[in-house]
């Protein structure tokens, strides 16, 4: 087995590889070693048509599968060669789902950067593989109706959000300027498509973090589109949502992916992230006192109860105060495998429901970006 370099797993008495499609969705599976490669495809054999192969062989995929899923080390700069290679065929894929032994923000930012749509970090899980491949990932409202679009300014800001994030792990220079262009990416895509199309192929697209930060940054374009807001304001606005969760490159993944409650340590752990996004920020250039002021009080209620600074009333100000609605309503309505997705009517409701912590007359205008745009 070890000198194996394909697997191909067509279904019984198909004659060839286009029934193998008809009959079952059709995934590709890609691996630095032969065990590995044998490993995923045993699991996956019994539900999806795979065909399968070693990084280390001649790329062969030669039609569109459904889905690609990747175990590779990605410290190894052969394999990241190796993937690369791949990437324009990668790219077609649906899904791209990247096995990372080592759980570290490390390896999940490289695994986002080569064109990752679903990160699953540690020991193989076998139901939750399956799961993140059986679903289809889409919201339930009525608003995932919009027709998705291509996804340059997708792949632009989560690659973005994966340098960042890589840049804070180890210490490396942030691309300021290339952070906000994706945001003006972002900006130009739902200026001309809406935000429902934006949310839904973002959801389909990724997850975790990663999805947070660009729901995020997607509704608060909108948000500050509907106001009316100038174009030197929609700039702040979009800058501070791509740079606002940045301090999370500090807090385990085994936190921020955790799928229960959190316990009172693990809560005040992931309270640190704005201030270390503050304190990481601060001393880049190009990044305005209102960005840092975003990034550092997002997490800040009218009334005094949020934090790091306990901040209230008249000292939070607007980018805060839009950039807060949209982080929580993004919170509500992003998709979990392991959860269905809230539907935008009833996560508006629980905005409304929220006393004395946002400000009255903004939450009353997210109306129609929560529910109609």
């Amino acid at each position: 087995m070890e000198n194996a370099r394909t697997i191909t797993n067509p279904v019984k008495g198909d004659g060839g590889s286009g029934a193998r499609d008809a009959a079952r969705p059709f995934v590709h599976v890609l691996a630095d070693s032969s065990d590995k490669l044998a490993g995923i495809c045993s699991i996956l054999e019994q539900q999806f048509a795979i065909a399968g192969e070693r990084l280390d062989a001649e790329a062969k995929l030669s039609q569109v599968p459904f889905a690609i899923v990747i175990r590779a080390e990605l410290r190894d700069v052969d394999n990241i060669a190796a993937i690369k290679k791949r990437a324009a065929k990668l790219a077609k894929a649906t899904k791209r789902i990247f096995l990372v032994d080592h759980p570290s923000h490390a390896g999940v930012s490289q695994a986002y950067a080569l064109g990752a749509t679903l990160v699953l970090p540690g020991p193989i899980n076998k139901i939750k593989l399956l799961a993140a491949l059986a679903d289809p990932a889409e919201p339930a409202s009525a608003s995932s109706s919009a027709a998705p679009q291509p996804d340059n300014a997708v792949e632009t800001a989560a690659t973005a959000i994966a340098s960042m994030f890589t840049a804070v792990t180890l210490g490396e220079p942030l691309d300021v300027d290339g952070t906000k262009e994706a945001g003006r990416k972002i900006a130009d895509r739902i200026t001309e498509h809406g935000l429902s199309e934006w949310l839904t192929t973002v959801r389909r697209h990724h997850e975790g973090t990663y999805q947070h930060c660009l729901l995020v940054t997607g509704i608060a374009i909108d948000f500050g589109l509907s106001l009316g807001v100038g174009r030197t304001d929609l700039e702040r606005l979009y800058s501070a949502a791509m740079f606002h969760d940045i301090g999370k490159a500090q807090i385990p993944l085994a936190i921020l992916d955790k799928p229960g409650r959190l316990d009172a340590e693990e809560r005040a752990m992931i309270e640190t992230h704005p201030a270390a996004g503050y304190e990481f920020l601060k001393d880049h250039e190009n990044i305005s006192p209102e960005i840092l002021d975003a990034v550092r009080h997002h997490h800040e209620y009218l009334d005094g109860s949020g934090y790091p600074d306990a901040l209230c009333g008249e000292s939070i100000n607007d980018v805060v105060r839009i950039l807060t609605i949209s982080d929580i309503f993004a919170a509500l309505i992003e998709h979990r495998h392991y959860k269905p997705t809230m539907p935008r009517t009833e996560a508006y409701n629980i905005l409304c429901g929220i006393p004395g912590k946002l400000e009255k007359a903004l939450v009353t205008s997210f109306k129609q970006v929560a529910l109609t745009r």
